[in-house]
């Protein structure tokens, strides 16, 4: 919001007014017209963006299985063609498990869509629509997002068309869990309004280009709204397509994440932030054929300091499946390191 400057009650101070002398009137700090110039650009900005953009967002509905009625129910959301062969980004929890999928083009057309591939634990997912050439957006970079900037959100809330809402980028390198409890690392923080069917649908910048996927708001706060960085997307789409799922490792326990042990042994613990209790072991598993124990502390796997579940979670990624990697544990009164070989997640059900 611009504001404009008031002058009322400035006084003159110079030389008593005369004919040759003339009272000089107090300068103003800024143009009126100098304020509509910049709401002109900012609405320039939105209408650019929303008419660059609004052509290759989707509409999405899902028909689910009712197990209670026998029956397929609905749910809706958005979602954006991101190739001229129709493959379009959206949420997991969009279209998760759904028995059908239709998609409506900016234009009105209607297609069938084929799930390709949904990633849980980034709350991401492709399906695919056919026949013809499509118009995708442009993808930007996440990493050169700053805090502040316009930020233009575009989707198909409670089934109302190309809804349209800007704001700013509110912060960066957010944290979100995901509905599977895993931690969704990078994600943009914005006050750009999301509704129920904005899911699946792009933030874009002030050029149009792309720079995350709505994903999710915090009710009953005002201007907390959350969506995925498009630099992880890229990433996850593209293992989308060519696997139909994202490959993550496992190594076989429940786990709970503890403080430091207090004495001499907690000192050892690295900069003393903790690390991951064994509550069980698979038997088995990774975890089991490498000799882990109830009640061993993990301390550090692959070299990385652990300090708790989600930083375990960040280090079991696809490079790691299947390679013999070191895990550091604390089986008191001793310090451990033994050889585990992490094996593939099974995708969720």
């Amino acid at each position: 919001m611009v504001s404009c400057t008031s002058h009322l009650g400035h006084s003159w101070t110079g030389p008593s007014s005369s004919p040759t002398n003339p009272p000089q009137a107090a300068k103003p700090s800024a143009e009126p017209g100098d304020d509509f110039a910049l709401l002109d650009a900012y609405s320039k900005a939105v209408v650019s963006a929303a008419e660059r953009v609004g052509p290759s967002v989707v509409h999405l509905e899902a028909q689910f299985a009712d197990s209670r009625r026998g029956r397929l129910g609905p749910g809706s959301g958005s979602g954006f063609i991101f190739t001229t062969r129709g493959y379009i980004l959206t949420n997991s929890h969009v279209v998760h498990r759904a028995k059908r999928l239709e998609v409506t083009l900016a234009d009105g057309a209607r297609h069938e869509a084929e799930l390709i591939g949904d990633d849980p634990e980034t709350d991401l997912a492709v399906v695919r629509i056919h026949g013809g050439e499509f118009k995708p957006v442009e993808l930007g970079d996440s990493q050169k997002l700053r805090v502040g900037q316009l930020a233009i959100a575009i989707g198909h809330p409670y089934g109302f068309e190309s809804t349209v809402t800007a704001g700013v980028i509110s912060a960066l390198g957010r944290s979100l869990r995901a509905g599977s409890g895993r931690l969704i690392d990078d994600v943009l923080q914005t006050d750009a309004a999301l509704n129920p069917g904005n899911s699946g649908g792009p933030l874009v910048d002030s050029r149009g280009a792309v720079i995350g996927v709505n994903t999710a708001m915090i009710l009953p706060a005002q201007g907390l709204c959350f969506a995925i960085a498009i630099n992880t997307a890229k990433f996850v789409a593209g293992r989308l397509i060519r696997d139909g799922r994202v490959r993550r490792g496992r190594i076989g326990i429940s786990v709970q994440t503890v403080p430091p042990a207090p004495g001499a042994v907690g000192d050892q613990l690295p900069h003393r932030k903790g690390g991951v209790l064994v509550v069980d072991v698979e038997p088995g598993g990774p975890a089991d054929r490498a000799g882990l124990e109830r009640g061993d502390v993990i301390l550090g796997f692959d070299g990385q300091p652990v300090h708790g579940i989600d930083d375990l979670h960040r280090l079991l990624v696809e490079e790691r499946v299947g390679i013999p990697l070191p895990i550091r544990i604390l089986r008191r009164p001793e310090i451990l390191t033994l050889p585990i070989i992490p094996q593939e997640s099974l995708p969720t059900a």
